[in-house]
């Protein structure tokens, strides 16, 4: 699949990669690499997970391509059940798969003769912010986690939910598995259309009309990336508190990138202030949640990589 949201850098190589995940779950990603590297040397590694929903030919490729300028070795994926990952039935999500795709990534990295096991990073953006984080509370060999507009999709579950409107959720939820069953196969209701469009649905509460401002449009639009999960998804993060321990990462460091009219902000600095040290949060000014997935001239690269090459060294 090509319709990547960047050019790819002249200096920069992009070779397609396939590895599984501890579940047997084939993965596809993308491997990019400075094309003057020296693959005799150990080099820093860093996996970089996409927005929730999204995919690896957008927001993880502007990442990795500039990160491979800098001398990363970086890998990008899309997340089981979606894109060109294997994964049946198509569009299922899962705290735990999600989180352990990280880890996966991870794992590939490792094997990697040119690839220092003991300076391997994460970066999440948006949702896989909170993956990056929960698979970095239990794995260890994540030595450093950066996190851009992190999303907490466990916490977003529950959001504004009393005990009422919880048990109601969970009622239709649960209702919906009688009619999965019954089909076959489950409910999967698409957020954005097969081809982008130039003019935003009207009507749409501000959160939903930021993601169509990417995802919607040719901006950010990929045909692997229509967001929406599975219907009962939901369930298993309603059950699931991705970042309950989210000290533990400590004394590993955690830098959390965040616009200053993001949304999502307050999830970045609940993180914080749960957090143990090192952490660091580093607020963008003039930016929306969306901005950090692709605008060069918002995402702070030179403290992204002076934050990795400080704590990977």
């Amino acid at each position: 699949m090509s319709n990547y949201i960047c050019r790819l850098n002249e200096n920069v190589k992009r070779e397609h990669v396939r590895y599984n995940n501890r579940y047997g779950i084939a993965l596809a990603g993308d491997l990019y690499t400075a094309k003057a590297m020296n693959q005799k040397e150990k080099n820093m590694a860093v996996i970089v997970g996409a927005p929730y929903g999204g995919v690896k030919e957008q927001g993880p490729c502007v990442y990795a391509n500039e990160l491979a300028q800098r001398g990363f070795v970086v890998l990008t994926f899309d997340p089981c059940y979606m894109g060109e990952s294997a994964g049946e039935p198509r569009h299922v999500s899962s705290p735990d798969l999600f989180s352990e795709n990280i880890s996966a990534g991870v794992d590939y990295l490792g094997l990697l003769p040119y690839v220092d096991r003991e300076k391997i990073a994460a970066i999440g953006i948006c949702g896989s912010g909170g993956f990056s984080l929960s698979a970095a509370q239990v794995d260890t060999r994540i030595k450093a986690v950066v996190t851009a507009s992190m999303y907490d999709i466990s916490a977003a579950s529950r959001l504004g939910a009393d005990k009422e409107s919880l048990q109601k959720t969970k009622e239709r939820l649960s209702e919906q598995r009688w009619v999965d069953a019954e089909n076959g196969c489950p409910e999967w209701i698409p957020s954005y259309p097969e081809e982008p469009v130039e003019k935003i649905p009207e009507g749409l509460d501000s959160v939903s009309d930021e993601f169509y401002r990417f995802y919607g449009v040719k901006r950010g639009h990929h045909p692997n990336a229509r967001a929406g999960f599975t219907t009962t998804s939901d369930l298993s993060f309603i059950n699931y508190p991705l970042l309950d321990h989210i000290d533990e990462i400590s004394p590993r460091p955690i830098l959390l990138i965040v616009g200053d009219r993001a949304a999502s902000r307050f999830f970045s600095e609940q993180v914080y202030e749960r957090a143990a040290e090192p952490k660091e949060l580093y607020v963008v000014e003039d930016a929306e949640h969306i901005d950090l997935y692709d605008r060069t001239d918002r995402i702070p690269f030179d403290k992204i990589e002076g934050f990795l090459k400080e704590n990977l060294k």
